[in-house]
């Protein structure tokens, strides 16, 4: 079990924000930009539940709502208002539909606080989100850039190269963004963004390829990687000194305990609980574990994968984050997903679907032969073209296993 408390330099959001800390507010400092660089201004009427026909114009209406809370996207009855300021966001749905949680805005606002003393997010930053608002962590970046006074660009109406020509041209220098939707964003190669200092990255892991285009693009830039979820927020925090495979050291204020191999986690950033139908996540007190399996290597956490999604090939425990990982890192695959198909001889077969160059091929599935073993590797690959996605920028594995059946 590992204890890091908030141990950074001075604490200047207490500076940067007088107002009461229990509800979002809209900085007198802070300014709200579309993918166009057209500005938005603090609205006076909110609503419960908010879509995105015009993300800036969602997000001012969100600010406004805050005293009774709301929420952008998903279906179902508007939020209940709480003793506390509340509001609800979605989990990212990858094996799903997206559920929706149930969070007091104390418990973002806390992070905020950390986060403008780790990353230097204050009025003197330029922070920018690539995804849409029902994404939690475009909501978090655009909503703690608000709180704390930063310019905060929504870049979700743009094609990904007119991200990253955004991205130069605003002079971002704070980016929140998936691995997925940097991909897209680097695909095509070129251009360079040198006024980003930090890029926040959340939502999977980062190969070492991408991490290599994110350098050259923001030569500028430390790139930090977060593991945490909807449910938790931030469990860990990635630094030059992380050893590779890990997901980095406890996030300031977090306490995580390892338990049969199991993470659990405690913090002041957990949610409330699911408003929609049960989730994954399980709590013992204050202790909350979302089901993903890990270890302490090194001073930093290594995952397996969930345990939801772990399967058996004769009598192994097989996890399919553990191979997707291993594909990524392989020249002429984009992206990758690991099904699971019963199989009445040895359990589960393993069916992985890719996008890239089927060229590459023999070569992918020899050195996973020899990295992963037989019983772990795949004997073809499936290649696709068009690489569903959710609202979130993750792999839609659910979409990838119907269209496999």
């Amino acid at each position: 079990m590992r204890d890091s408390p908030i141990a950074f330099g001075e604490d200047i959001s207490a500076k940067m924000k007088p107002q009461a800390d229990d509800q979002f507010h809209w900085h007198p400092a802070a300014r709200l930009f579309d993918g166009q660089g057209c500005a938005q201004r603090p609205v006076a009427q909110g609503a419960a539940v908010l879509q995105e026909t015009l993300s800036t114009l969602c997000l001012a209406r969100a600010m406004a709502s805050a005293a009774t809370g709301f929420r952008i996207g998903g279906d179902g009855p508007a939020p209940t208002p709480g003793a506390v300021p509340m509001f609800e966001t979605l989990t990212g749905g990858s094996t799903g539909t997206p559920r929706r949680i149930r969070r007091t805005q104390q418990s973002w606002i806390a992070s905020f606080a950390v986060n403008a003393g780790l990353f230097g997010i204050g009025p003197r930053a330029t922070v920018a989100v690539l995804g849409r608002l029902v994404h939690s962590l475009a909501l978090y970046g655009a909503l703690e850039g608000l709180h704390l006074g930063a310019a905060v660009h929504l870049l979700d109406d743009l094609r990904p190269d007119r991200q990253a020509r955004a991205l130069a041209g605003a002079a971002i220098t704070h980016l929140y963004a998936t691995p997925a939707q940097l991909r897209l964003l680097l695909a095509r190669g070129g251009g360079a963004a040198p006024d980003l200092r930090h890029v926040l990255i959340g939502g999977s892991s980062l190969d070492a390829r991408l991490r290599a285009k994110i350098a050259a693009f923001a030569p500028n830039a430390a790139i930090r990687e977060f593991y945490g979820a909807a449910e938790t927020s931030f469990v860990t925090l990635t630094d030059a000194t992380t050893p590779d495979g890990s997901v980095g050291r406890p996030y300031p204020g977090v306490v995580i305990d390892i338990r049969a191999g199991e993470v659990w986690v405690r913090s002041p950033y957990l949610f409330e609980g699911y408003a929609s139908d049960p989730g994954s996540a399980r709590r013992d007190g204050d202790w909350l574990s979302v089901g993903e399996m890990g270890h302490w290597d090194g001073g930093g956490l290594v995952l397996s994968g969930r345990a939801g999604r772990m399967f058996t090939v004769a009598d192994q425990n097989v996890f399919p984050e553990e191979i997707e990982a291993f594909l990524m890192a392989q020249a002429g695959v984009a992206q990758a997903a690991v099904i699971a198909r019963p199989d009445a001889l040895r359990g589960h077969s393993i069916l992985v679907a890719v996008a890239g160059d089927p060229a590459r091929e023999g070569a992918i599935l020899a050195a996973c032969r020899a990295a992963l073993g037989p019983l772990k590797s795949p004997k073809a690959l499936i290649w696709k073209q068009d690489w569903p996605v959710t609202a979130a920028g993750k792999t839609d594995l659910a979409a990838i296993e119907r269209a496999l059946r």
